[in-house]
């Protein structure tokens, strides 16, 4: 089963994450992320090119964080979450399935304070992420390298 990379991306002191709709199913929230691809050299450009075609978005300071690990249709799945900091963001550079297909349903991204309470009351997923980011998310600023935002000071 080829391993997953998610982005926790920090927005000055918000987190990006995804409202999910999905024709049948009930509303949840993910973070952003997807797939290695045959043409990713690293981890790292897999995260960059996933956050590109999903929030149109550059971002920096970019810092592996924890791999986590569950079972997931008769194999098990392997998530490398990252930390990064968001440097720019251009829907209209949003592309790929996620954007075309009405299919996969609507993509809404929600900026949500770092707060445990933000996590846990949504259904967020997949759990072994949102178990992650319920224990961590007022420590990310400090976990996540480099400078924060020119807005965010520090």
């Amino acid at each position: 089963m080829r391993p997953s990379v998610r982005g926790l991306v920090l927005d000055d002191e918000r987190l990006l994450i995804f409202r999910r709709t999905v024709p049948g199913r009930p509303v949840y929230w993910s973070v952003p992320g997807g797939h290695v691809e045959p043409g990713d050299a690293t981890l790292e450009h897999t995260l960059r090119r996933e956050l590109l075609e999903e929030l149109g978005a550059t971002v920096s300071a970019v810092t592996p964080l924890t791999t986590v690990s569950y079972p997931w249709e008769g194999g098990v799945k392997t998530q490398h979450v990252y930390g990064c900091r968001l440097v720019a963001m251009d829907p209209a550079l949003r592309h790929g399935p996620e954007v075309d297909d009405p299919a996969r349903g609507i993509y809404e991204v929600e900026r949500v304070p770092l707060e445990r309470e933000q996590i846990t009351s949504r259904h967020v997923v997949p759990e072994a992420v949102a178990g992650y980011l319920s224990g961590h998310i007022t420590a990310l600023p400090r976990l996540i390298a480099g400078p924060r935002s020119p807005t965010g000071g520090r």
